[in-house]
């Protein structure tokens, strides 16, 4: 199981296009509050999420209660600060991948503590980040691909090329 985890989410539509990453992977989806949106019944309708029944979607008051709740174990901070690649960090098994919101990343407390558990994105360092949904995405891609893309379809519909 791959456990996205967003800390205090402040754009919708970033959030929005995490949501479809893990509809389509099997992620599960942690949302840690304070949310810059709502995602009542009737918001989520209003923005065409029609796969929303589709996500394993966890909500909660802050930090402690997700930890309380899931533990730390196999834990991984994405930050720009972090010295590890994420291609580097072993992304086998029951993984939570934990990202920072969109202004200003995960709190240094966390990144002090879970230190050893910090992978960034390689990029140009005059650029100052990736958008969130685009990072989500390229780290849960390479922990499926470490895994094997467990679940996941292997090929898709298209008819064999016939050989000449």
């Amino acid at each position: 199981m791959i456990d996205i985890i967003l800390v205090e989410p402040e754009i919708p539509s970033n959030t929005g296009n995490i949501s479809r990453t893990c509809a389509v992977t099997g992620a599960r989806l942690h949302l840690i509050e304070p949310l810059g949106f709502d995602i009542s019944d009737k918001a989520l309708k209003r923005a065409g999420l029609d796969y929303w029944q589709y996500l394993d979607v966890r909500v909660y008051k802050n930090l402690d209660e997700f930890f309380e709740k899931n533990g730390d174990e196999n834990l991984w901070l994405a930050t720009t600060k972090a010295p590890m690649s994420y291609d580097a960090a072993d992304l086998t098994g029951d993984v939570k991948l934990m990202f920072g919101k969109e202004t200003a990343g995960l709190p240094e407390y966390l990144r002090e503590k879970y230190r050893e558990s910090c992978i960034r994105i390689p990029m140009k360092e005059a650029i100052r980040s990736l958008n969130l949904s685009n990072s989500v995405a390229i780290i849960c891609y390479e922990a499926l691909r470490q895994q094997g893309f467990p679940g996941l379809c292997e090929s898709g519909s298209m008819a064999a090329a016939e050989t000449v």
